[in-house]
């Protein structure tokens, strides 16, 4: 089941069935994507060669509203997971309370391998290929895996080409300069920070000095990390593709955030090339944090002793396999889809609270959603407005979720967070009918 996250989505669902107030024939027709297009892309490289690269849009549900969802580049992009993800989409949209339904898109690319020439080309041939099934009003695609701004300017300036007019709306995550909202870049991270401080703010406990492990330090956690350290939390450890860093005393997130946005791995950075002198780092701090790093593997970062552990790089990383060497009191999943049945059983049975990802990492298409909508009225708002309506949105949902869980007594919170997606999605089911 770890390896096929669609598999995954659907025992997800299977366990929050006789807790939803569904009808049994629309759970049913809820498991099924509305289409998926697979896309064959030539593309040109620099290096003279033609490649041949496989994409994929899937469309899951648009009862609600447009298909809205991310579009990744990455080696093990595969029909069955964008069709999985774009189901997580469908289940976060509602949850959140958006009116959307959930798409995701991808294409099996080894991005570090191309030039930014290659990127933009096979961006374009992409978008063309996707062109007739997205749209406004229809289907909006954004940023995810190894996707950024640029590759959503080039998604609108292609679209815009064949509609002959800008068509600012017809993608989220975009630049600034070209109808982007200030903090959709860091909204997910943002997101991610706001429901752990809920979390322990309902646990109880105080998240000051708390130890928080985060696997991978991309877009989501290293703005995640950043956001916890100043509310006061220590990111004891941290990973990316080439290695972990952990300090029980705390990271210095700043200095690795610096190193990384350069193009640094955790790997040289643990080995000490490129930071700051251990004296420099705790003047800086009042000397009282930030020894040298320790470089540990990233599965030995999954079963760190910590307060919270934030899975923020790949689906599929807490399995049955691993999941009894666990130690986290509590996991916020920043990823989509990282811990499998198996293992949430396991985490139920242990009383770990999990914040799972279809309300924890649904900051991205919150922010997606007004950046949206400001596009439509052709009006901008300034990043305290989008921050404070992506706090109140994702608060609201954080709430009703545990108000869920604690009212009728379910057996986890991502039960009751699946309850209540299903139930809105089923509803818009019932009130739409069946065409023809």
């Amino acid at each position: 089941m770890a390896d096929d996250p669609f598999e995954n989505m659907l025992a997800q669902m299977d366990r929050a069935e006789e807790y939803a107030d569904v009808d049994h024939g629309i759970f049913e027709r809820l498991k099924h994507p509305e289409r998926t297009l697979k896309v064959t892309l030539p593309v040109e490289l620099d290096s003279g060669d033609v490649e041949v690269f496989e994409g994929y849009r899937c469309q899951f549900d648009s009862a609600r509203g447009p298909f809205k969802g991310g579009v990744r580049f990455h080696p093990t992009v595969s029909q069955r997971e964008v069709e999985a993800l774009a189901g997580w989409m469908t289940w976060k949209t509602a949850l959140v309370d958006l009116p959307y339904g959930g798409a995701k898109g991808g294409v099996i690319c080894e991005p570090k391998d191309l030039t930014q020439n290659d990127l933009e080309s096979l961006t374009r041939r992409y978008t063309e290929g996707i062109r007739r099934m997205i749209g406004p009003e229809t289907d909006v695609p954004a940023p995810d895996m190894n996707t950024n701004p640029q590759t959503m300017a080039w998604m609108m300036d292609t679209y815009s080409m064949y509609e002959g007019h800008s068509v600012p709306q017809v993608v989220t995550g975009k630049p600034l300069e070209i109808g982007g909202t200030p903090g959709r870049v860091e909204a997910t991270g943002r997101g991610v920070s706001i429901v752990t401080e809920r979390l322990f703010e309902y646990l109880d406990r105080d998240l000051s000095d708390a130890t928080v492990a985060i696997q991978g330090f991309g877009n989501v956690g290293s703005n995640a990390a950043r956001l916890l350290d100043e509310s006061g939390a220590r990111i004891v450890a941290t990973s990316d593709v080439s290695g972990a860093a952990y300090d029980p005393d705390g990271l210095d997130v700043g200095a690795l955030a610096a190193h990384v946005s350069a193009g640094g791995l955790i790997e040289e950075y643990v080995a000490g090339d490129l930071r700051a002198s251990p004296d420099d780092r705790r003047a800086a701090d009042g000397g009282t944090r930030w020894d040298d790093p320790d470089a540990i593997g990233n599965d030995e970062l999954l079963t760190l002793d910590v307060d919270v552990l934030i899975p923020a790089a790949v689906e599929g990383v807490i399995t049955a396999d691993n999941v009894d060497d666990l130690r986290a009191s509590a996991i916020v999943e920043a990823a989509n889809g990282p811990t499998t049945v198996a293992a949430d059983e396991v985490l139920t049975e242990r009383d770990v609270q999990v914040v799972p990802d279809i309300l924890a990492n649904a900051g991205g298409v919150i922010v997606s959603y007004l950046e949206w909508v400001q596009n439509a009225q052709e009006f901008s708002w300034p990043l305290e407005t989008v921050n404070a309506e992506l706090e109140r949105r994702i608060g609201t949902a954080f709430d009703q979720t545990i108000d869920q869980y604690d009212e009728n007594g379910l057996p986890d919170l991502r039960t009751a967070a699946y309850t209540l997606a299903l139930e809105r999605t089923a509803s818009a089911h019932e009130y739409r009918g069946l065409f023809p």
